[in-house]
């Protein structure tokens, strides 16, 4: 038999004493500063809030008939795909003359990502007053990039909960992982506190269709009205939190005049250099962005309201719910008496989300559920966490379905507004919508899963609106969705023996009008599968 230390001393050479004991040195030490490393304190920290009087702006002179029209109610417009879910913020950024008040989990710096720095620092130019409130782990810029953003006079960028040790950010977060591991989902575009986008989408070329490997398909909603202040009242809670730090005093990195220069200037070259490209051919050819510009947006209208978690969420306990969002959901459930929607792309229930859904069950009201199957999911640890549940669900009598990734879109969908509010989909897709419907009167879309990442440890927003309208529509385009872009999952007794109680899982769909049954995760490889057996062995529910 082989000897273990000398197949390894054959395949990597063995190191000295010396080298053994410098390389523990050096590790130590990196260890010792990570520790010592600490937020700051001592900087200025400067409260502001969103600016009011705005009726006057373009935006506010454009909204006002309409709310007029509307008294008490607020007007929503679901952004139902990538494309016209940019070109609503690009118009926005446009349109305002006052403040532009940003918040997001992830910006990727890819083609969308710059493009929409672009008009922000556009919107600079002209006087409007911008606030980026960046989660600094989800965005991980560099703060270079950050610094020369937020170097505009008017422009102000500042990290939530951010990393104290700058040079070695991935260290920072390994030994401080207590504190780095919560984290600001929140996804919300306000202009002149007029308008603003809310929902389930970060910027990066895969949430607006810009991608031609992946498409996360999405759920956002554009609101007027009275919600609208409640989402910077929101912006404001945050902006002025204790978890929130200017980018300028994480760092004392500062840029030179010249390299200020430079930079905007290759900004300016790369949008100017899209003018004529694809992408850009197709927002200029949206409808979207001429009703937008002339106010012909077909708004529903109806009570919304917005929830959100505390920002002092993160440092509270994760058993704690007098600073989560869920709970503010307690009362519309409460009043649901017939059937409840769920779309949630991460879904993993735990035991206690279980025994809530048989509870609405046994309540007789009817539960049907839209996740991602193994073959859509872009996270594998999620679907393992989720995949031990289905069972206990499916006994309950909750309907499972889960997104194929081949999930398209047919061409008559854009055609009709019911298709706006129905399954995402694309030859390429990922759900990533997070949507809720009660009884077909009253929907939620914001940036909550149905995981414990979401309910107890991230911060999330979303927006409650009563509409009977837009939830049947929303209702009937998940309806075609399921036949048409998901396979719905059965409990079917062993072929060995058929008296016995369900227990293996079948995966359903139709084919050429044909039912097509299937007894393994569909369209993925044993290795897949293999990886996510594995995963599911790990004691990480909680961090899912």
């Amino acid at each position: 038999m082989s000897n273990p230390g000398t197949v390894i001393s054959a395949s990597r050479p063995s190191l000295s004493r010396t080298e053994i004991n410098a390389a523990w040195l050096i590790l130590g030490a990196a260890f010792a500063l990570s520790a010592c490393a600490s937020l700051p304190v001592d900087y200025p920290r400067t409260t502001s809030s969103a600016i009011q009087g705005t009726d006057a702006a373009i935006l506010g002179r454009g909204i006002a008939p309409l709310t007029a029209a509307h008294p008490g109610q607020s007007g929503l417009y679901p952004l139902r795909y990538g494309m016209e879910a940019f070109v609503a913020r690009l118009v926005l950024a446009e349109a305002a003359e006052k403040s532009l008040d940003v918040q997001y989990y992830i910006w990727h710096g890819d083609q969308t990502g710059r493009l929409l720095v672009d008009r922000l620092l556009r919107a600079a130019d002209r006087g409007v007053r911008v606030r980026l409130l960046l989660d600094d782990l989800g965005t991980a810029a560099d703060d270079a990039d950050l610094l020369a953003l937020d170097a505009h006079p008017n422009v102000e960028v500042r990290l939530f909960n951010p990393v104290a040790l700058r040079s070695a950010r991935t260290l920072g977060m390994l030994v401080d992982f207590r504190r780095i591991n919560r984290r600001m989902h929140n996804k919300s575009f306000t202009a002149d506190n007029q308008a603003t986008i809310v929902g389930g989408r970060n910027v990066g070329d895969e949430y607006f269709e810009a991608r031609s490997d992946l498409d996360f398909s999405d759920l956002d909603v554009m609101a007027v009205g009275p919600v609208v202040p409640e989402v910077s009242d929101a912006f404001d809670l945050y902006w002025n939190s204790s978890a929130v730090f200017p980018v300028t005093a994480l760092t004392k990195k500062r840029l030179t005049p010249e390299s200020l220069t430079q930079a905007r200037a290759a900004l300016t070259a790369f949008a100017e250099s899209m003018n004529d490209s694809p992408y850009a051919e197709a927002l200029r050819q949206s409808q979207l962005a001429d009703e937008l510009r002339a106010g012909e947006v077909p708004l529903f209208w109806g009570r919304a309201w917005l929830v959100h978690d505390d920002p002092a969420k993160i440092a509270a306990d994760p058993e704690d719910t007098t600073t989560m969002l869920l709970p503010r959901l307690k009362p519309v459930v409460e009043q649901t008496q017939s059937e409840l929607l769920v779309v949630s792309p991460y879904f993993v229930p735990g035991e206690a989300g279980v025994k809530w859904f048989q509870g609405l069950r046994a309540r007789g009201i009817k539960v049907r559920i839209l996740t991602n199957s193994l073959a859509s999911t872009d996270v594998g640890a999620v679907h393992a966490g989720y995949a031990r549940y289905r069972e206990a669900l499916l006994r309950a009598g909750v309907e499972l379905y889960e997104v194929k990734p081949g999930a398209s879109v047919r061409a008559k969908d854009k055609e009709d507004v019911s298709g706006k509010a129905g399954l995402p989909g694309s030859s390429r897709a990922s759900l990533h919508a997070k949507a809720f419907a009660f009884d077909r009167r009253t929907v939620f879309i914001g940036s909550l899963n149905l995981d414990p990442r979401s309910v107890k440890l991230n911060t999330e927003i979303g927006v409650v609106f009563e509409s009977p309208e837009l939830a049947q529509l929303f209702a009937a385009g998940l309806e075609r969705g399921f036949e048409e872009n998901a396979w719905r999952l059965e409990l079917k007794p062993p072929a060995s023996r058929p008296e016995s109680p369900p227990s293996r899982i079948e995966w359903v769909t139709l084919e050429n009008g044909h039912e097509v049954r299937l007894t393994s995760e569909p369209e993925v490889s044993a290795w897949r599968r293999m990886s996510v057996w594995f995963l599911s062995l790990l004691p990480i529910e909680e961090q899912l």
